[in-house]
């Protein structure tokens, strides 16, 4: 009986262990994948790459606007949460490249049909396919996520991440002031490099 019980305490220390290091792994940093193309106005979607495992995102129908405070106008979703761009990936053509880890930090701002817009134009909404199966929003032909760390609407912790990761304006530019409200990052909640864990 003692025995089972220290064979338990040990795999619950280990598993512990395992999500700590998985938690550590990427506080932004890129991940690898395979590519995708889209084109930014409507247009049809074309994948390629081999398929990922991976989170298919954080699902939305509609895109909108809101001020947040030393930002401006930015993009949210539906909910209010702020939604970002990766420098990483690109716009033209359309190129994913946040998979994995990644995508469990920031996770892709998808859709299962059309979307909406309120302050957005709506001819500079698209979709593209995610080689871990999702439908990725896209403004101006870059891909658009939500970051994990943001619990509440309009926060914007995920604003400078990493120098790669920006609140999205209407139009599709990087917001590249600093956020006052984000937590300065620290050594082991960010990344310096890609791979998709």
């Amino acid at each position: 009986m003692l025995a089972i019980r220290h064979v338990t305490g040990y795999a619950a220390v280990g598993a512990a262990v395992l999500a700590l290091t998985l938690a550590g792994c990427g506080g932004g940093g890129g991940g690898s994948g395979g590519g995708t193309s889209s084109t930014p106005s409507g247009g049809s979607t074309q994948s390629s790459g081999s398929a990922q495992s991976g989170t298919t995102g954080s699902a939305t129908s509609m895109l909108t606007t809101a001020n947040v405070a030393k930002l401006g106008t930015v993009v949210t979703d539906g909910k209010g949460y702020v939604l970002y761009r990766f420098d990483a990936d690109s716009a033209n053509p359309t190129k994913v490249s946040c998979y994995n880890t990644c995508a469990t930090v920031w996770p892709a701002a998808t859709t299962q049909g059309n979307v909406t817009t309120k302050g957005i134009d709506k001819s500079l909404v698209s979709t593209v396919k995610r080689t871990d199966g999702g439908t990725q929003i896209t403004l101006a032909g870059w891909p658009l996520y939500r970051y994990s760390k943001d619990d509440a609407p309009k926060e914007p912790y995920g604003q400078g991440v990493d120098g790669t990761w920006f609140a999205v304006t209407p139009s599709g530019a990087k917001i590249t002031t600093p956020a006052s409200t984000a937590p300065t990052p620290t050594s082991s909640s960010t990344s310096t490099g890609g791979g998709g864990y």
